[in-house]
């Protein structure tokens, strides 16, 4: 698997500050990158001003530079999903309002509408509402996720994974907006068609074409400036 060249700690800074203006996160998220040693992910500072300054390296599971007194306490998640998935670069973890009402279920997060597929085939409910904060929960959360591209944490938001840092933040973007239209069409007592699943398949054919697209829409509208060092 080839990954993205020389991610850095301002890469990382980058795409949190670009979750946090999306509202893909409320005070509680993080950002990481695989690198060739582990990986890099954001302490638990504020995302919004994150700078390089505020993101901890992690080798072996070890954080070995950074603010590490500041660990978020889920890193053994990034962690277990890394080890797991070798066509994993990148992790985008959040707490956006629809996939934390949905995440109150155990149901799977239904595929309403074509755009929603950027999310993934199928999207799973993980059925544990603790923290992950053990090697052995990580490895369950892995487990869950299996090779799929997103998962909603059961009352405890969500997460996307992805080959850079933008795919995550995007797939996070897509999950997000998979659920609102889950909710307000249900909501809504609309009429919903009921599409075949090879006509899924047929339509999921598109989403890498797509998601190029989305991309770079996505750093063009929530991409911020990095914050002024004092």
């Amino acid at each position: 698997m080839t990954y993205p060249p020389m991610v850095s700690r301002a890469d990382v800074a980058a795409t949190a500050r670009m979750v946090v203006s999306a509202g893909l996160v409320e005070a509680f998220g993080h950002v990481s990158a695989r690198t060739t040693a582990g990986f890099l992910i954001t302490s638990t500072r504020p995302m919004a001003a994150a700078t390089a300054n505020d993101v901890i390296e992690i080798e072996g599971g070890i954080p070995v530079g950074g603010p590490v007194g500041e660990l978020p306490l889920e890193t053994p998640m990034h962690d277990a999903i890394y080890r797991a998935r070798s066509d994993v670069a990148a992790i985008c973890r959040g707490h956006p309002p629809f996939t934390v009402a949905w995440g109150v279920t155990s149901e799977r997060l239904p595929l309403l509408h074509g755009l929603g597929g950027m999310a993934g085939g199928m999207v799973r409910v993980h059925p544990d509402i603790r923290l992950v904060k053990s090697r052995e929960a990580g490895d369950a959360v892995a487990r869950t996720l299996g090779d799929n591209s997103g998962l909603l944490l059961q009352s405890n938001g969500c997460l996307a994974v992805g080959a850079d840092l933008l795919e995550a933040a995007t797939r996070l973007w897509y999950l997000e907006e998979r659920a609102r239209v889950v909710i307000q069409a249900r909501s809504a007592r609309i009429g919903m068609v009921e599409t075949p699943r090879r006509e899924w398949r047929s339509r999921l054919a598109d989403s890498e074409a797509e998601m190029n697209r989305a991309k770079q829409w996505m750093l063009k509208t929530y991409g911020t400036a990095p914050p002024r060092e004092e």
